[in-house]
């Protein structure tokens, strides 16, 4: 199993939301987070006055997925979630141990 970790532009949400569901993807997890990369800080004016956003909001998208399926979430992911611009975000991918639902005690892939 993997867990599929993609770091997305906040308003790129809903149609990564529909494009996996497309795809068969039935539960996510979804955070805000503030980062930054090569984009680094931005200088905004607000009433006049000068400041500097250090980390910038973007969405943390959390997918557990069988290893069959990782290849096809990724490509989805990143299809959804480009805009060609700078910052568009990352996808990581980690080997999932082991799995367990709390309420029925599963385990594995049938935990998912």
């Amino acid at each position: 199993m993997k867990m599929i970790m993609a770091i997305i532009k906040p308003f790129k949400l809903e149609e990564v939301h529909q494009a996996l569901l497309d795809v068969g993807i039935e539960g996510m997890t979804v955070s805000e987070v503030k980062g930054f990369g090569r984009q680094r800080a931005t200088t905004e004016v607000y009433r006049g006055a000068s400041y500097t956003i250090k980390f910038l909001p973007r969405l943390k998208i959390e997918i557990a997925v069988h290893d069959d399926k990782a290849d096809e979430v990724i490509n989805t992911i990143q299809n959804a979630a480009v805009t060609g611009r700078i910052g568009d975000g990352k996808i990581f991918v980690y080997d999932i141990t082991k799995t367990m639902r709390i309420r029925t005690g599963e385990g594995g892939i049938d935990a998912l």
